[in-house]
């Protein structure tokens, strides 16, 4: 990764990287490049610590006005992801039957093999 370094009288920053990052990390980098951050999932985000940056809004690389803000969120929204590994069974409907049943030719089958 290259590293561009940027002096305060840059007009625009490009937006770092900060999804996986701690709320403590992502703050720190967030800084460095000259931008502030946001999270409207933690009204105490100054305090948090060891949460993780689940999406980010700009995305990264994209250029900016220095000090402008770039908002972070730390939990899923609804349906995108945030685990949901839980039980899977039973599936209604349950799937198609498959295997060597289905290999097989049925007699009077429309779309019986040819031999």
């Amino acid at each position: 990764m290259t590293s561009v370094r940027t002096t305060p009288d840059t007009p625009e920053v490009h937006v770092p990287k900060l999804v996986g990052l701690m709320a403590v990390d992502a703050r720190e980098r967030a800084r460095s490049h000259g931008v502030l951050l946001a999270a409207p999932d933690r009204p105490e985000f100054h305090r948090t610590v060891v949460d993780y940056v689940v999406r980010q809004y700009p995305p990264p690389g994209v250029a900016i006005p220095r000090g402008a803000v770039v908002t972070v969120w730390f939990d899923f929204g609804e349906g995108e992801g945030g685990g949901g590994a839980g039980v899977r069974e039973p599936r209604v409907p349950r799937p198609p039957r498959g295997g060597l049943e289905r290999e097989l030719d049925r007699p009077g089958d429309t779309f019986e093999a040819i031999r």
